[in-house]
């Protein structure tokens, strides 16, 4: 990693993790295999953030640990990088096992569970299946009768006044990593 950090992607651990490698990486990564209209890619820590927000909004009440869960809910992509899921399918439960190793080891670094409660990871696929429709709407060039067929008919009050932001890396990363840091320092 940037930061000098080896990550055994086999044998992950805590210490391992640092969330400047995080942002980086996330920065970089393309969602929609980089399918998507606009000057620049639309990354997974851009989405990151729209999830994140989404979710707070979806539940106004909830505790920073969960909001934090929400913004790092896709970081092990800082090192597996974005498959579409057709592709995680086509490559079977392998995949899976490596992104809940390191979704684990991400968690515990930052003062999470290992394992998000079942209420709180539902929230926070509903509010990434809400990104998603937007994404897909907004930039990827669905129409909303497709959207809503892979993604679900979404409640619009949710993302009012909510758009899709098309950013250069280096902007999000740094947005990324002050927003976990906002989240870290509400957890205290």
């Amino acid at each position: 990693m940037l930061s000098g950090r080896r990550l055994d992607l086999l044998d992950p651990t805590p210490v391992d993790v640092e969330i400047e490698d995080i942002a980086h990486g996330l920065s970089f990564v393309a969602r929609w295999n980089g399918q998507t209209s606009g000057d620049f890619a639309y990354s997974v820590a851009e989405h990151s953030l729209l999830v994140e927000i989404l979710y707070h909004r979806l539940n106004p009440k909830t505790p920073a640990k969960w909001r934090l869960a929400a913004l790092l809910h896709d970081a092990p992509e800082y090192v597996i990088g974005d498959m579409i899921s057709p592709v995680k399918a086509a490559v079977g439960p392998s995949y899976d096992q490596l992104d809940a190793r390191l979704n684990a080891v991400i968690h515990i670094r930052f003062g999470l569970p290992a394992t998000l409660p079942v209420a709180v990871k539902k929230q926070i696929k509903k509010a990434d299946k809400i990104s998603a429709w937007m994404e897909a709407t907004k930039i990827a060039g669905f129409s909303e009768t497709e959207a809503n067929k892979f993604f679900g008919k979404p409640d619009r009050s949710v993302m009012d006044g909510l758009d899709i932001h098309l950013r250069p890396p280096t902007q999000v990363r740094a947005d990324y990593t002050a927003r976990h840091n906002v989240l870290l320092a509400e957890m205290e």
